[in-house]
């Protein structure tokens, strides 16, 4: 089986032409290198300017940016085949799912103008700096400041846990421009940070569990001076861009996530119909095909959820709660799926030499990043 087919109702027949120069793509620069990259612990910096050769980085951002102007659709194809063919995390959706809108909505036309065409094309790789060792999933509590000093900020402080944290040339940083204002959140503003100022430094890439090649990392800014106007949007209202943006990306990580669960699926299936235990194929068991049958009508449902949530975003439709439901149920059944099926692998299951344990390794963070699920609960409850 392959993505292919499946009926899918969020797409038409461009985005499909699409789809097939992205999986070629995969199949020919990303797969055959995956084993060198886990590692390396790093995706090489040369990847990406043939990603935006082909329109694969941040499809969304208008022409007049160097970008083609597409909906979302286009990024969601990109998220769908990377999780499904590629399997490797590249680090693109987070520049094109998630800095780019930031950049799109609420950047200075100076700031739209020199980032996104460079962002399209590869030449620039960002990150967001949102976490801090001491506060995770509250973002209220973030204690990086950025204090005037004339007509520049000075900021100070460090950010953990951040994808694309050794390759950035650029990073959205989330500090506290006003550490008196009560609620703290009116505090929060998004500094543009460049990664050649003075003052700034990358910690460790760090160990992880899974997503070997993804360079998560340690970033530190002592005494960094950046201008006024590298601020994004308006001080003071970071809180508010990051609530909104959400959404959009906790829907990226549905996607990704769906699509790398249908992967092992598919994966399993062939395995247990290949692979023999008593003299006869695994599928032929009982229990095989009841656990396959139970996991293949949830994957049913979830491309029909998944295309509603996407048809529903691409009418900006979608609500924070919504987006929230989204990366709470299709990361919850990843997990399901790669537990189960890395199961049905038995003791081959276990070993790093098969897809399976890495895919099950590499989906323990989704439900943690983006928000953790108990977060994601805690917003849906909100609004009952």
């Amino acid at each position: 089986m392959s993505l292919d087919n499946l009926s899918r109702t969020a797409y038409n027949e461009d985005h499909e032409a699409f789809r097939a120069t992205v999986r070629q793509f995969l199949e020919k620069e990303v797969a055959p290198n995956q084993a060198q990259w886990a590692e390396d612990k790093i995706v090489p910096k040369a990847l990406w300017p043939k990603a935006g050769e082909i329109g694969m980085l941040c499809p969304t951002v208008p022409e007049e940016y160097g970008g083609l102007g597409l909906d979302f659709g286009y990024n969601a194809i990109v998220d769908e085949e990377s999780a499904y063919y590629g399997r490797v995390t590249t680090g693109f959706s987070l520049q094109s799912d998630i800095v780019a809108n930031y950049i799109v909505r609420y950047g200075s036309e100076e700031q739209k103008k020199h980032w996104l065409p460079r962002m399209v094309a590869g030449e620039v790789i960002t990150a967001i700096a949102m976490t801090e060792p001491g506060t995770g999933s509250d973002l209220q509590g973030m204690r990086t400041t950025a204090k005037k000093d004339g007509n520049h900020y000075v900021i100070n402080g460090s950010k953990t846990y951040i994808t694309n944290g050794q390759n950035a040339d650029l990073i959205l940083v989330c500090a506290k421009t006003d550490t008196d204002v009560q609620p703290a959140w009116k505090g929060v503003s998004i500094v543009l940070v460049e990664a050649e100022r003075e003052g700034f430094e990358r910690g460790r890439n760090l160990d992880k569990i899974g997503q070997d090649e993804a360079d998560t990392s340690e970033l530190f800014f002592n005494d960094v001076r950046v201008p006024i106007t590298n601020c994004l949007g308006e001080e003071g209202q970071g809180f508010i861009y990051l609530m909104s943006e959400l959404p959009q990306e906790r829907l990226s990580i549905a996607v990704s996530a769906q699509a790398s669960a249908q992967r092992a699926f598919d994966d399993t299936v062939e395995y247990t119909r290949d692979r023999k235990a008593f003299g006869k194929p695994i599928l032929d068991f009982q229990n095989s095909r009841f656990v396959l049958a139970d996991l293949k009508a949830k994957l049913q449902v979830g491309w029909a959820h998944l295309d509603w949530a996407l048809a529903r975003h691409m009418k900006k439709e979608l609500t924070p709660e919504e987006g929230a439901a989204a990366k709470l149920w299709h990361t919850d059944l990843q997990w399901e799926v790669m537990d189960k099926c890395l199961q049905l692998f038995g003791g081959a299951g276990y070993m790093n030499e098969y897809p399976i344990a890495r895919a099950w390794r590499a989906a323990r963070v989704t439900r943690i990043f983006g928000g953790t699920n108990e977060i994601m609960k805690e917003l849906i409850g909100r609004k009952l």
